[in-house]
């Protein structure tokens, strides 16, 4: 007998993934691999003022696919366009993923490269002022938004906590205070890394792109955003609660993880919405994700 969950959360990835991709107006490179690219596109539609510098708050998008390679930023492009049309500079982040052939143990595609991964996303970062003024002066650096889905939500929480890594974190990941962010809109993360790990999200995704089960106790606290907590930074997080992909358990536990740690983070639940529409630009959730990037961004 089919599951009527998995029925639905199919149907939401297949209208997510029905989109065709939509091409960037400028590409910049922030490194030397072929992965370290950032798309840009330019804001339009009614808040857009084109050609007047700095006249849109820039939302850098991390894609989601449990950091494993057959995922890139191809499938994000409709959601970006979708942020563009509302008036914003998006800035559309590729990383080094996991490898495409299984190891450690590994069933499928392995998640995630062990520094790679997250040496891209501080290097991106660090370089998207410059590049953002080079190849899109349209936005506003001074007012930008991170938001990510899934695997990419982990890694826009993460990369809201650099300045409270711990001090032997790898190098070029620290920085030395906050950085200059409005905010972040996590898309269904993969927050809490323990409780991911206890429900089995993404087959172990989570303890594959820390190295495998040991790695994962040494490497949790330079990783898991519910251990670099508070941040300082004002955090939402949205989730659906028919979500099978990423439990509303995992975004829950790193709510009560900041409040532990003296930290509000906004959690709007969505009924009956699953994993997929929070980035699908037919899906009224993904209006719901545009309106929290607002509210943080504007």
């Amino acid at each position: 007998m089919t599951d009527p969950a998995v029925e639905r959360d199919a149907a939401e990835a297949a209208s997510a993934f029905s989109h065709p991709p939509v091409a960037p107006d400028a590409t910049a490179a922030y490194g030397e691999h072929p992965d370290q690219i950032v798309d840009f596109y330019a804001p339009r539609g009614e808040r857009a003022q084109p050609g007047l510098a700095r006249s849109a708050p820039l939302v850098v998008v991390l894609h989601g696919g449990a950091w494993r390679a057959p995922y890139d930023r191809q499938h994000v492009t409709p959601f970006a366009d979708f942020l563009a049309r509302r008036g914003f500079a998006v800035a559309n982040v590729e990383y080094r993923r996991g490898s495409s052939l299984p190891h450690q143990d590994a069933e499928g595609p392995v998640a995630g490269r062990w520094p790679e991964t997250f040496d891209d996303v501080a290097a991106a970062l660090d370089a998207l002022p410059g590049l953002a003024a080079d190849r899109l002066p349209e936005a506003d650096p001074r007012r930008t938004v991170l938001t990510g889905h899934s695997a990419g939500g982990h890694l826009a929480l993460w990369a809201a906590a650099r300045h409270v890594l711990p001090y032997d974190a790898p190098a070029g990941w620290k920085l030395p205070s906050p950085p200059p962010l409005r905010g972040v809109v996590a898309l269904a993360p993969i927050a809490d890394f323990t409780v991911a790990e206890e429900l089995g999200v993404c087959g172990g995704a989570s303890a594959q792109l820390l190295g495998g089960p040991k790695g994962f106790a040494a490497r949790r606290p330079c990783a898991d955003p519910a251990a670099l907590l508070p941040t300082g930074i004002a955090t939402a997080v949205v989730q659906g609660r028919s979500d099978i992909v990423v439990p509303e358990a995992v975004s829950e536990a790193y709510v009560a993880a900041a409040a532990l740690a003296g930290e509000t983070v906004g959690l709007t639940l969505l009924d009956g919405v699953g994993h997929f529409p929070l980035i699908d630009p037919a899906a009224d959730a993904c209006a719901v994700v545009a309106e929290e990037v607002s509210q943080l961004a504007w």
